[in-house]
This record gives structure tokens, C-alpha cells and sequence, in this order.
């Protein structure tokens, strides 16, 4: 009995980590190539000649397709399991990644970069990953498998972004994009690992709750509006960083290399944010460390606004950054499971992982155009450092103690 014991629980640790790595893998893959997209900026304005703002403009619409593509995702993935949407999404990625290229007009562009490549990047995206690890997680271990997941992601944009600025080196812009799109298809495999929707975990005997009800009682809880709008400002944060980062570097006279490194330690010390923020959700209030983070962004970026611009200086800029870039994306889908529970999970976090990206669409159009009228990235920082402030204090009043008990149409 005491062996059988033992043999199923080795079990469940091999399905366990099957599932986290899946997951964490897929969210590698397409986060690490959608993150490295900021390298391309600056060729791609020499290649087609349509200035930083119109580029900025396809790049922010990305961010902007993203977060809409995520709530329908999601409502998909709860009815016809995550697997399929997820397939389709890595498809898109590698279609749209490999076509940029090819554009000339800014039209083009947005299709490519803001349709394809963000839309499919949405269907394998955080609402789907998420929600279908935690149907598949223990309760207990919730916290720490969105870390792992979330780090994936963050382990991607390491290894992605030197891998880029190495072929851009080797191969020129045009192939290096190209090359990078068809890694996206090596996430194909994790699709028939992570299966389920909201039906195969609602409680037996009671009737699932239908989509809509759900929306509807998430949109009049106060708590579930407050923290969709501090995400909405780590999106600006997060998509003016991917975006142009690199040009700030490249503004300071630094060489390319910089920027590509920036990139990849933002990865790799998001990594260990995310995994640590894992384990803290477990053992303190969300909402605090959620404020913790915010506030943590709004100091390292007044730091860096007195810091001398020097390439050591840009790196360990990157580096801090890195540890809050996506670390309050555990306790975000924490909070939405601990409010709402599972069955509609993908449909509410993607939710606010709209309201995410309606911040990330500023952040990535806002930079350009900044940029372009007073030839300085200053004033998005000043923007940034309040904006993380006010998220700061806006999650304080979250009630995360309670539990909302959604009211089935079905019964």
C-alpha cells in the first residue's frame, strides 16, 4: 500500500512538472520573440524609410491586439479546451514573425506585427497558460506554478534576446526575424499537454457558470476594477520597455550590444522576480506585493533619471527592472482565482490582461511619438514614475480577503 502510495505520487510530480514546463516553454517561446522586437525597430526604419512614430504605431497596435485577443481566448479556451487555442496561437506567431519582413507600409506592418504575430501571441499569451496550469495545480501550489509559468516567459526573453542581436549580426534584420518566427513553431508539442476547459472543473452537481454572469459579476466588484487598473500600468511600463529600450540605449551612443544584453538581463532577473513572487503569494497579502512592486519601479526609474548614462549603468538599470518587469503577474492571477475561482479563469484574467495591454499600447506608441518631438525619452520616464506610484497606491484598498461566489444562469 505504502509503495502504491509512493508510485502514484511520483506520478503526479512527473504530470505536475509535464505541465509546467509545457506551459513555462510555450510562454518562453513566444514572449522571448514578441520581447526581442525592439532590436528590429531601428533596421526596420532604415529598411522601409517610414519613421519611428509609424513603426511605434504598428508595434503599439500589437500591444493593443494582444490584450483584446486574450478575453476571447480565453472564453474559447474555457469551452473548447486550451489546447487548440494555444496551437492556433503559436501558428499565428510564427506566420505573422516571419512575414514582418515582407512589409513595407505601415498598413502592412500592423497586420503583420499588430494581427498575426500579437493576435497568435494573445491565444498562447498569460490567460490561457495560466488558466490552464492552475485547473491542473493543486490549490497549494498555485502560487509558485504561475511563478515558474511567468518566468518562462522571462527565461524566453533571456535566451531570445542575445540569440537575436547574434543572427541580426550574422544573417542581417530581415533572416534574423525570419529565423526567430519559425522558433516559435517548437511550442506546437505543449498544446497536447495542456488540455481541459471550465466544465471538467466545476464542482460535481453544480451547474458551470455561464461566461457572460461571470464578466458581469467581475465588473461590478470594486476590488477586481483596482487591480485591472494598476495592470493597465504595468503594461505602458512593460511595452515602453520592450519597445524602446533599446533606442534609449542606442540614443546614449551605446553600441547594439547593449541593447540586446538590457533585454536578456530583464529576462534572466525577471526570472528570479517571478519565482520569487511565487513563493511570497502564498505567504503575504497579493495586494501588497503587488503595491511593493509598483513602488520598486517608480524608485529604480528616479534612480536611473540622476544615474550618468554609461553602459554598466544601463545594465544594472535592466537588471532591476527586470526582477519587477512581469513579477505582478503571480499574485494578479492569484487575486482573480482567490475572488472568482477556476471554471472562468482565462476569461477574466484575460480580462484584465486587456486593460494590461490598453496601457501597453500607450506605452509603445507614447515612446515614439515622445521621442520624435523633443528628440528625448525624458518625459515618458517622468510619465512612468508617477503612473507606477499611483498603482502603488491604488491596489491598497483591494479586499482580498473575500471570496465572490459567481451566481449560475444554468440553475
Amino acid at each position: 500500500m505504502t509503495m502504491n502510495k509512493i508510485v502514484n505520487n511520483s506520478r503526479r510530480q512527473h504530470a505536475l512538472w509535464l505541465v509546467l514546463i509545457a506551459a513555462a516553454g510555450t510562454f518562453a517561446l513566444t514572449m522571448g520573440v514578441r520581447q526581442t522586437m525592439g532590436l528590429f525597430l531601428s533596421p526596420m526604419n532604415t529598411a522601409t524609410g517610414l519613421g519611428i512614430g509609424s513603426i511605434s504605431l504598428a508595434f503599439a497596435f500589437g500591444q493593443l491586439w494582444w490584450g483584446l485577443t486574450q478575453p476571447f481566448a480565453g472564453a474559447m479556451a474555457d469551452k473548447i479546451g486550451a489546447g487548440r487555442v494555444l496551437f492556433a496561437g503559436a501558428v499565428m506567431v510564427a506566420l505573422g514573425t516571419y512575414l514582418t519582413p515582407l512589409m513595407t507600409t505601415t498598413a502592412g506592418l500592423i497586420f503583420a506585427i499588430g494581427v498575426l504575430s500579437a493576435g497568435g501571441a494573445g491565444m498562447a499569451g498569460p490567460a490561457v497558460l495560466m488558466a490552464a496550469t492552475t485547473r491542473l495545480i493543486p490549490p497549494e501550489k498555485r502560487g509558485m506554478a504561475s511563478g515558474i509559468v511567468n518566468a518562462g516567459g522571462s527565461f524566453g526573453q533571456f535566451i531570445m534576446a542575445p540569440l537575436a542581436g547574434m543572427l541580426m549580426l550574422n544573417l542581417g534584420w530581415a533572416a534574423a526575424m525570419q529565423v526567430m518566427g519559425l522558433l516559435v513553431l517548437m511550442a506546437l508539442p505543449a498544446a497536447f499537454l495542456l488540455k481541459g476547459n471550465a466544465v471538467q472543473v466545476t464542482t460535481t452537481g453544480q451547474a458551470p457558470v455561464a461566461t457572460i454572469a461571470a464578466i458581469r459579476t467581475a465588473l461590478q466588484d470594486r476590488s477586481y476594477l483596482m487591480l485591472a487598473a494598476g495592470f493597465t500600468v504595468c503594461g505602458f511600463h512593460v511595452a515602453f520597455l520592450a519597445t524602446h529600450l533599446p533606442g534609449v540605449i542606442a540614443s546614449c551612443g551605446l553600441p547594439l550590444q547593449f541593447g540586446a544584453w538590457s533585454l536578456a538581463l530583464i529576462g534572466l532577473f525577471n526570472i528570479i522576480g517571478s519565482i520569487s513572487i511565487g513563493w511570497a503569494v502564498s505567504r503575504w497579502r497579493m495586494k501588497s506585493l503587488l503595491s511593493l512592486v509598483y513602488a520598486i519601479r517608480a524608485v529604480a526609474v528616479l534612480l536611473f533619471l540622476l544615474a550618468p548614462k554609461t553602459g554598466p549603468v544601463m545594465l544594472i538599470f535592466a537588471s532591476v527592472m527586470g526582477l519587477s518587469f512581469l513579477s505582478v503577474v503571480p499574485p494578479t492571477v492569484g487575486l482573480v482565482a482567490k475572488f472568482f475561482g477556476t471554471a472562468n479563469m482565462a476569461t477574466l484574467f484575460g480580462i484584465v490582461m486587456l486593460t494590461h495591454q490598453i496601457g501597453g499600447f500607450m506605452g509603445a506608441w507614447a515612446g515614439g511619438k515622445i521621442f520624435e518631438a523633443t528628440g528625448s525619452y525624458n518625459w515618458m520616464w517622468y510619465i512612468d514614475m508617477v503612473l507606477a506610484l499611483g498603482a502603488a497606491l491604488i491596489n491598497l484598498p483591494i479586499r482580498e480577503a473575500k471570496l465572490v461566489k459567481l451566481k449560475s444562469e444554468l440553475g
